[in-house]
């Protein structure tokens, strides 16, 4: 079975970021992908389930909210190993086109006073969050952006160069 192409990045060297994941060509329009990486993987410790459940719930309802943006937001999640996100968009915007929003949506973190759709009959796992939590994880982010944003290397994956055996084998230059 063929790797899927978010598996093929080498994880050793990703850095927190915004990063292209892929770009889908849909009959009528361009879909974008992005990895919006907090943690280094397999580096630092994961964000913690009940944080990451809030930062979903607020940053997707910041994100469907922002009359800029709105429209354009086809998917907002938590990535499987708890170091991200992925956030899927209309269009086809560079990393450092979507910075601003990226930001602005981290920020609306500090300003929640509760977790919105945190109730039994709106979400799945209604008792599963922490705001507290999600607060100082965002807070890092957005420290983290703004003390980088100069930094090519929070918008572009880590280049590696992979070889390719016959038989479908990949070697990697790490």
């Amino acid at each position: 079975m063929k790797l899927i192409e978010s598996f093929s990045i080498d994880h050793t060297k990703i850095i927190p970021g915004i990063f292209i994941s892929r770009i889908d060509y849909l009959e009528d329009q361009v879909v974008t992908t992005y990895d919006i990486r907090i943690k280094r993987p397999n580096v630092e410790p994961v964000i913690d389930v009940a944080a990451m459940h809030s930062l979903e719930h607020i940053i997707a309802t910041f994100l469907r909210n922002n009359d800029e943006w709105k429209d354009e937001v086809i998917y907002w999640g938590p990535m499987g190993c708890l170091t991200g996100f992925y956030l899927i968009l209309k269009g086809n915007r560079t990393a450092k086109e979507i910075y601003n929003i990226i930001l602005d949506s981290f920020k609306s973190v500090e300003e929640a006073i509760e977790v919105p759709g945190a109730t039994k009959t709106n979400c799945g796992n209604y008792l599963m969050h922490n705001l507290g939590m999600a607060k100082w994880y965002a807070k890092e982010f957005v420290n983290y952006l703004e003390e980088n944003n100069n930094n090519n290397d929070i918008f572009e994956y880590p280049k590696t160069e992979r070889i390719i055996t016959k038989n479908g084998q990949h070697f990697y230059d790490s």
